[in-house]
């Protein structure tokens, strides 16, 4: 979690960055291409394992408009989501285990994305997206001094909502988004917990170019 929170303060501070360093170029990156860089809240949908929703993530993705409209990219972002379990009897192997327990999902999705764009080159920007690829994820479970895991492999699919807002003639803009997400990793072999899919709701809030 510590590993999470340090490249978070580090990508927030990058978008800082990129904030004043940017402000006199263009508010795009070129007539076509766009992009973005955000913080990201998840909140996972009917997961028992870790279903406590979390602000520790980003996301990038950014594409090329090859129509007025129409645009294609790429996607990748990450979430960590946690759940603590107080002191309790856990069947291992063939015996019993007496402890609390800090569970965390953390999820890395990425692949491509097709976006339709209302009114570009306006001041305000609504879209609509859909994000399609493979997804990452590590179960995990801290108990005492030790730590059991299973890293998983799924595909993803996360529709999308989102506004860009362009209030400077030069400039970045501001980004915001709401999206469902659901990707087919499972887990089985961690104690007695079993999970099928993993399905999050959450919003985006950063920078667009």
């Amino acid at each position: 979690m510590k590993t999470i929170k340090y490249i978070s303060s580090r990508v927030l501070a990058i978008i800082a960055l990129a904030l004043v360093f940017t402000l006199p170029a263009n508010a795009q990156l070129s007539d076509n291409g766009y992009a973005s860089i955000d913080w990201k809240f998840n909140a996972p949908m009917g997961n028992h394992f870790a279903n406590k929703a979390s602000g520790w993530g980003m996301n990038f993705s950014g594409g090329y408009f090859f129509s007025d409209n129409i645009g294609l990219g790429l996607f990748l972002n990450y979430s960590s989501n946690h759940k603590y379990i107080g002191q309790e009897l856990i069947p291992v192997d063939n015996g019993v285990l007496y402890t609390d327990q800090q569970h965390t999902v953390f999820q890395l999705p990425f692949g491509v994305s097709a976006r339709y764009q209302f009114n570009r080159g306006g001041v305000v920007q609504p879209y609509i997206s859909a994000n399609i690829g493979a997804e990452f994820a590590k179960y995990s479970t801290d108990y005492n001094v030790f730590e059991t895991r299973q890293k998983t492999w799924g595909f993803y699919v996360s529709p999308e909502i989102g506004i860009n807002v362009f209030p400077w003639s030069y400039g970045p803009g501001l980004h915001l988004a709401l999206y469902y997400s659901y990707g087919t990793n499972k887990v089985d072999k961690i104690f007695n917990y079993h999970e099928k899919g993993l399905n999050n709701i959450g919003f985006l809030l950063g920078v667009s170019f």
